[in-house]
């Protein structure tokens, strides 16, 4: 048992290795046992046996050394490289000049270094250990210098350099090729997370509309005994005597009835088959709804409520009703935070996101908070803090922004209080005329009613906003989940450089 530990890091360090390492461990292996062969075979003298025996067991020597460093420091693997390198120049020098001739065999090794070391480090790495080894070259030809002829010398001194330049274009090949097999792993990877995570939203969505399929069928004949029970125990409620225990037992009936009337109301809303949009001030809304919202959640609590609504907003499209229940959604939630009072600020503004103009609501409480579990859970359906609430409010809300091709933010901090900001996106009616995204691409959507892209109907030509990847809620577009870049898609491109001419015609400068 006490090996497993040894092993698993044994393997692990292994399974680090490239295929370079591997071949840099298994030469050295075979280093060893091809000379070990060698000199029981090889016809030397005894003195010079002996030299290549004790140069053998210092290379053995070294190697291990170097190799129980990769094994307790594989992440210095390089550095330890570069000092084996070092050492294996001088080897290489030591066993050329053990051999009394300049047309030494040994020197073949200084070619296995240069093409090795090029491979692995690049060709400027390369380049610099082929110069060393011609120098090391020259310094063992020194005693043979009025005996050679330079042409011998120079032709294996430029073999050193033309092995070299060779095997660097291999490795900028190989380091590219990798590197882009890398992309496109992320890449696979990445569509693989978005395909999950589209699969999981349509299984969803068809819960949902399982849901509201069988809301809509039993509404009518649950709703009907609701409005007869509430109505009953409400009268019951007023002709009990006060202390009486009947009357608490009707004040509770006239409590989960109309908690049954919400959460009946808020399933249907979030079922509810969805309007069309229109152009329209989101101002007169949200001042509208805060009024009314504020009454019918205040419950006698004083709150300061800070309202700044920016005059010149951005005409966007909108649904009245739903931009009215959304709003209300989240004041509730912040009153409900704050039981005990505090300060409500509701902001409207025009803004900038995602390189386009929008419009962003903000409401912000000084409540208690959230932690960051709650953060990330607070918008999927029937989750609620509260200790009595549907879990619909903010499920709501998140439904309403993804039909007004928009998003929700929250930001919230514990004891100090959230806020919640609803951005939408905006299209200059100038440009409701011009060429749309899915006339440019001929994507078909506009033909395909089984079809859905959040930039249809009405962000055509702000589609890499609200339908591209750059998009908040992650929704992918036609293009962009080919491309994965609305940088990359021409109509992005024509958009934000209309003048180009080597641009797709399909959207003119004029358009």
């Amino acid at each position: 048992m006490a090996n497993f530990p040894l092993k698993k890091h044994i393997y692990e360090v292994l399974k680090g290795f490239s295929i370079t390492d591997r071949l840099f461990l298994a030469l050295r292996l075979w280093t060893i046992l091809g000379s070990s062969i060698w000199l029981i075979f090889a016809p030397l003298s005894h003195s010079v046996a002996t030299q290549y025996s004790l140069s053998l067991a210092i290379f053995s020597l070294y190697s291990l050394i170097l190799y129980i460093l990769i094994f307790f420091k594989p992440n210095q693997i390089r550095h330890v490289y570069i000092v084996s390198l070092l050492l294996d120049l001088l080897f290489i020098f030591y066993l050329v000049h053990l051999e009394p001739e300049y047309r030494s065999s040994f020197f073949l090794c200084y070619y296995l270094l240069v093409l090795l070391h090029t491979l692995y480090f690049g060709h400027v790495f390369g380049l610099m250990v082929a110069t060393l080894s011609a120098s090391l070259y020259l310094v063992n030809l020194l005693p043979y210098w009025n005996s050679v002829h330079w042409t011998e010398i120079g032709i294996r001194i430029v073999f050193l350099y033309l092995i070299g330049f060779p095997a660097g274009i291999i490795h900028g090949k190989l380091k590219k090729d990798k590197k882009n097999i890398e992309e496109l792993n992320e890449q696979l990877a990445e569509s693989l997370d978005n395909l999950q995570a589209m699969q999981a939203k349509l299984v969803e969505k068809e819960k949902l509309s399982a849901l509201g399929r069988l809301t809509e069928t039993v509404a009518h004949e649950i709703r009907n005994p609701l409005m007869s029970l509430g109505g009953f125990s409400r009268r019951l409620q007023k002709l009990l005597p006060e202390d009486s225990k009947e009357k608490q037992y009707a004040e509770t009936i006239v409590t989960e009835v109309a908690r049954l009337e919400s959460i009946l109301r808020d399933v249907l809303l979030f079922t509810a088959e969805k309007k069309g949009l229109a152009r329209g001030d989101l101002n007169p809304v949200v001042r509208d709804a805060a009024a009314y919202f504020l009454d019918l959640y205040s419950n006698g609590q004083h709150y300061e409520v800070i309202e700044n609504y920016q005059p010149d907003l951005y005409r966007i499209y909108l649904d009245p009703e739903q931009l009215r229940q959304a709003v209300g959604n989240l004041i509730s939630n912040s009153i409900d935070a704050m039981p005990e009072g505090g300060t409500l600020t509701i902001t409207t503004k025009n803004v900038e996101f995602n390189q386009i103009t929008g419009v962003a609501i903000t409401i912000k409480d000084t409540g208690k908070g959230m932690s960051k579990k709650q953060s990330e859970l607070i918008l999927e359906p029937f989750y609620s803090t509260k200790r009595v609430g549907t879990g619909l409010g903010l499920a709501i809300v998140h439904e309403i922004m993804e039909e007004h091709r928009g998003f929700i933010r929250a930001d919230s901090s514990e004891e100090k209080g959230t806020t919640f900001s609803l951005f939408f996106p905006y299209q200059p009616e100038e440009e409701d005329s011009k060429t749309q995204c899915w006339q440019c691409i001929g994507c078909g959507i506009e033909t395909d009613p089984s079809r859905r892209c959040p930039a249809y109907p009405y962000f055509g030509r702000i589609c890499w906003a609200i339908a591209g990847t750059m998009c908040e809620g992650k929704v992918m577009g036609t293009y962009a989940d080919k491309i994965h870049d609305c940088h990359q898609c021409p109509f992005f491109k024509r958009c934000q450089n209309p003048e180009d001419p080597r641009l797709p015609t399909c959207l003119a400068a004029e358009d």
